[in-house]
């Protein structure tokens, strides 16, 4: 997961309390007016005084952090990448199951081979869950990890259809155990589900 911190930011003769948030490509703070500053557009990041000044297109944002503040700096130059936080790495076994985003899956096929049928010996699989009744697959795909493996259950933030609950219950249903959790993009969010220590072979 991302940074969090209650802060003040000025921005554009603007000042505001709020709660400012790192994620996976962006500074966002939401108080009496909110910013979404992608790190990609930053031109500057400079640290004074507990103080986080960020330069972009849309002007200058100051953010008092406090102690946070060093480490917020540290992040913002070299954020993770979405393949990275999900632990890819180059020549992994990959299978990806009914994964609808088109940029992730070429960024994922950037960084190792990935294959659309699911075989034996995975070390990830990603499976789009979009309503619950995709979870009652989601044994055979147990099945075909790694003992070391992932599965990665996405599914929609904030919908009817399949809840953070159903995620849940579905992997542990499976008899696996949920270990992370990742915003995948605007609208899912990645789950990761592993077989506990015990039951590898």
């Amino acid at each position: 997961m991302g940074l969090e911190a209650d802060c003040t930011a000025t921005h554009g003769g603007r000042k505001s309390g709020g709660r400012a948030y790192l994620d996976t490509d962006n500074l966002i703070f939401r108080g009496a007016f909110r910013l979404a500053i992608p790190f990609t557009g930053m031109t500057a990041v400079r640290v004074r005084g507990g103080r986080l000044t960020v330069q972009f297109s849309g002007g200058t944002a100051t953010f008092a952090l406090g102690a946070h503040t060093p480490k917020w700096a540290e992040k913002i130059p070299h954020p993770k990448s979405m393949i990275d936080k999900l632990g890819v790495k180059p020549g992994d076994k990959v299978a990806a199951v009914g994964i609808k985003d088109a940029d992730f899956l070429d960024k994922l096929r950037a960084r190792t081979d990935v294959r659309g049928r699911v075989t034996t010996g995975h070390d990830a699989i990603f499976v789009q869950a979009d309503r619950r009744s995709v979870l009652s697959r989601l044994d055979p795909l147990r099945r075909a990890l790694a003992p070391a493996g992932g599965l990665w259950v996405v599914a929609p933030k904030g919908v009817k259809e399949i809840t953070e609950a159903d995620v849940l219950a579905g992997g542990r249903k499976t008899g696996l155990v949920d270990v992370k959790v990742v915003r995948f993009s605007e609208t899912h969010t990645a789950h990761k589900f592993v077989i506990p220590k015990m039951r590898r072979l």
